[in-house]
C-alpha cells in the first residue's frame, strides 16, 4: 500500500528501455527501486552497467543498494507503486497494439495489494486505462478501482539521443484516478524533475494531451513534406525557402523528412483509432500520415531517376546510405522509413550497403537482406544517400563522402546537413 512515510514506498518500473531506464536512474536517488523487464539479456547487460541502446552512460550508477534489476516476476510483490513503461506499437493495419500493455497490467494484477498504484507512461489513445486496463486489474487482482487500488498517467516526454532535453529537463503531466492519488503522482515526479510538473484533472486529458502532442509534429512535417514536393518540380531549393520564410516572427519552421521510430509515426494512429470507433473520421490527421508514411518511396525514386540520368548505359550500380535509426544520434531502428528507400532501390536490382556507426549489428541482422557495412570504401559507390543526420557525418565532411564514390557520383543530403553546392539533390 501507498506508505505515508514518503521515501519510503518502493516503486517497480516495469519495461527498462529508453523511457523505464532514466526512470529507474532518477528515482533510485531518492526511492528504492525495482527494475522489472521480461528480456533476460537485458538485465543481464543492465547489471554490467552495460546499455545496449547507447542512450546512457551506466558507469557506476547501476551497483547501488537502492537498485533491483530482475526478469523475476515474483520480486514485484515488494513495490507498492508500479510505473509501466512498455512500448504500444502498431499492428500491420496501422490499427493499436497494446498487447505489452495489457501483458504488463496482467502481471501486475497478480501482484497488487490494497491501495497500490499503478502509473502509465505508455502513449495511448484517450480512454485506454480505464477502459482497456482497469477492468483487466479488477477481474485478476479482485480489487475495486479508486477504492482498494489507483491509477495515474504520466506520459512519457523522453527524445532519444538528446543530451539536453533529459527525462528531468522536461516538464512532465501528471494526473490521477482522484484528486488526491492525482497529488500523490504529481508529488512524487516533483521529486525528480528540475523543469516542474504539470497536473491535470484527469487520466482522460493526460492520454489526450499526449497523443496530441506527436500528432501536431506530424502534421506539421507532412505540410513540409508536401512542400518539398513541391518546390522540387519548380526547381527551387526548399531549405533556403524554409529559411527566407523563417525571418517572419510567427513562421514555425520544420524540415522535411522521413517520419519513423515508435512517436511521432505511430501516435497519430492510435488517436484516429479513437476516433473513428466514435464515429468520427479524421481526415487531416490521416492525409498527414499518407504523405510522410510515401517519404521513402518518394526519396528513392527521385534518387533512382537521377542515377539513371546520369548513367544512361551503365548497369550493377552500387549505392550507398548512411543512416538507418529512425533518427539522428540514436540507435533505435524502430520503424525506420529508411527500410523503405533500400527496397525500392534492391528492387531495381541496386546493390545497397548501409552504414550507420550508431546501430547495433545485431539489431540490423534480424532484417533480411540488409548489407549493413562498417568498412567503407573509396571510389567504390555511384551514389550516397546521406538518410540520417547524424553528428558523425556532419564530422565526416562532404568531401570525404564524396570520397567514397566513383565519377559522376550523386548526393542526396536529406536533411541539408551540408549546402546545396557540394551536393546533388535535397528534400
Amino acid at each position: 500500500m501507498i506508505i505515508d512515510n514518503f521515501y519510503k514506498n518502493r516503486i517497480a518500473i516495469i519495461g527498462l528501455g529508453y523511457v523505464g531506464l532514466p526512470l529507474l536512474l532518477e528515482f533510485s536517488k531518492k526511492f528504492t527501486v525495482t527494475g522489472f523487464d521480461i528480456n533476460k539479456k537485458r538485465i543481464k547487460n543492465l547489471n554490467i552497467e552495460v546499455d545496449t541502446n547507447k542512450d546512457i552512460n551506466l558507469k557506476n550508477r547501476i551497483n547501488n543498494k537502492k537498485i533491483t534489476l530482475t526478469s523475476n516476476e515474483k520480486l514485484l510483490n515488494e513495490c507498492n507503486i508500479y510505473i509501466v513503461t512498455v512500448p504500444t506499437p502498431l499492428r500491420k493495419n496501422n490499427s493499436p497494439n497494446l498487447k505489452p500493455l495489457k501483458d504488463s497490467t496482467k502481471l501486475l494484477s497478480k501482484y497488487l495489494n490494497k491501495n497500490d498504484l499503478i502509473i502509465y507512461e505508455s502513449t495511448v489513445f484517450p480512454g485506454a486505462i480505464e477502459e482497456i486496463c482497469v477492468p483487466l486489474i479488477n477481474k485478476i487482482s479482485k480489487l475495486i478501482y479508486n477504492v482498494d487500488y489507483f491509477c495515474g498517467y504520466s506520459p512519457e516526454r523522453i527524445n532519444p539521443g538528446d543530451k539536453i532535453r533529459t527525462l528531468t529537463n522536461i516538464k512532465k503531466i501528471t494526473s490521477g484516478s482522484n484528486s488526491k492519488v492525482a497529488n500523490f503522482v504529481d508529488k512524487l515526479y516533483k521529486t525528480i524533475i528540475k523543469a516542474g510538473t504539470y497536473k491535470v484533472k484527469s487520466i482522460k486529458i493526460a492520454e489526450a494531451a499526449k497523443v496530441i502532442e506527436n500528432t501536431q509534429r506530424d502534421l506539421n512535417i507532412a505540410l513540409f513534406n508536401e512542400l518539398s514536393k513541391i518546390f522540387n518540380i519548380l526547381n527551387l531549393d526548399t531549405k533556403e525557402i524554409i529559411d527566407a520564410a523563417s525571418t517572419k516572427w510567427n513562421f514555425v519552421s520544420f524540415k522535411p523528412g522521413l517520419v519513423g521510430g515508435h512517436c511521432i509515426g505511430v501516435d497519430p494512429y492510435y488517436l484516429t483509432y479513437k476516433s473513428k470507433s466514435i464515429g468520427y473520421n479524421p481526415e487531416v490527421i490521416l492525409s498527414g500520415r499518407k504523405i510522410n508514411d510515401s517519404m521513402g518511396e518518394y526519396v528513392a525514386k527521385n534518387f533512382y531517376n537521377k542515377l539513371i540520368q546520369r548513367h544512361k548505359n551503365k548497369k550493377n550500380f552500387k549505392i550507398l546510405i548512411m543512416g538507418f535509426s529512425f533518427k539522428e544520434n540514436c540507435s533505435d531502428i524502430r520503424n525506420t522509413k529508411v527500410i523503405d528507400i533500400v527496397r525500392y532501390l534492391q528492387n531495381k536490382n541496386i546493390y545497397v550497403d548501409v552504414y550507420d556507426p550508431y546501430v547495433d549489428k545485431s539489431d540490423i541482422k534480424k532484417i533480411k537482406k540488409i548489407n549493413f557495412t562498417r568498412n567503407l570504401k573509396e571510389k567504390y559507390y555511384d551514389g550516397v544517400i546521406i538518410a540520417v543526420a547524424h553528428r558523425k557525418f556532419k564530422k565526416m565532411s562532404i568531401f570525404k563522402i564524396k570520397n567514397l564514390c566513383n565519377k559522376n557520383k550523386i548526393i542526396y543530403d536529406l536533411k541539408s546537413i551540408f549546402p546545396s553546392s557540394h551536393t546533388d539533390m535535397s528534400l
